[in-house]
């Protein structure tokens, strides 16, 4: 739910994958780099669908997940463009879970994809998927508590989430602070937790959140700081200024 930056955001790919595939080891590198040539996420999403349908291997699952996720937020034009593209990642990580239940990575682009298709169809009419995506979350942690994505992805959902079905800005911050204490240079999850203290009407620490990542030099995710997090950032920025 919400932005995941991660959600691309991130360090998510399987650890052997580029030993494993030459394909896998390109999303990788691409999920890093699409701001130097979006449009060839066009060529990855088909070749790694084409390749996961050869074999459906779980890093072949998990980077057409991600390939998935990232062509569903940067190249799709439309709605329901969005929606084909999460809901493939979201069937892809869920084979995966099935091959590898204890990968985190696995549980975590299962979550990352339902959410965002859920968040493009809409929050209320997609609360049927919230469960599905909190056990996910808490899934991923539970195998690895020191993985910085599923943090950004919980903090979203908490964030986004009405707080009538279970959202919570008070667990929002808890989720994105833990994070960064992992992973500080993660810039969409710093822009989530802004996100939060605006909400919260703590103006002046989000200004801090969101000047540090104006001023990052070494984001982990440079694709992602570069057209979505920096630019969020400044957006957000004068919004706050142009308050009363």
């Amino acid at each position: 739910m919400g932005r995941l930056v991660l959600f691309a955001l991130l360090v998510l790919g399987p650890a052997a994958a580029a030993a494993q595939s030459p394909l896998v080891a390109e999303v990788e590198t691409w999920a890093r780099r699409y701001h130097e040539d979006p449009a060839r996420l066009d060529s990855l999403r088909q070749r790694m669908l084409e390749a996961a349908q050869a074999d459906p291997h779980v890093d072949n699952l998990l980077a057409l997940a991600r390939v998935s996720f990232l062509w569903g937020d940067i190249r799709a034009t439309g709605t329901e463009a969005k929606l084909e593209a999460y809901d493939q990642g979201r069937q892809a990580a869920r084979r995966a879970t099935e091959l590898a239940p204890r990968s985190a990575a696995a549980h975590f682009w299962y979550g990352a994809t339902a959410g965002r298709w859920g968040q493009t169809k809409g929050v209320m009419r997609s609360l049927f998927l919230l469960p599905s995506v909190k056990r996910a979350i808490d899934t991923a942690l539970q195998l690895d508590p020191k993985f910085p994505p599923a943090y950004a992805l919980a903090g979203n959902v908490y964030y986004e989430v009405p707080a009538l079905v279970g959202g919570d800005l008070d667990r929002a911050e808890e989720m994105y602070r833990k994070g960064l204490q992992l992973a500080p240079r993660f810039t969409g999850m710093r822009v989530g937790l802004a996100k939060v203290l605006i909400k919260k009407g703590r103006p002046a620490e989000a200004r801090r959140e969101l000047q540090a990542v104006l001023d990052e030099q070494a984001p982990d995710n440079p694709a992602d700081w570069t057209l979505k997090d920096r630019r969020e950032a400044r957006d957000l920025l004068a919004t706050i200024r142009a308050a009363p």
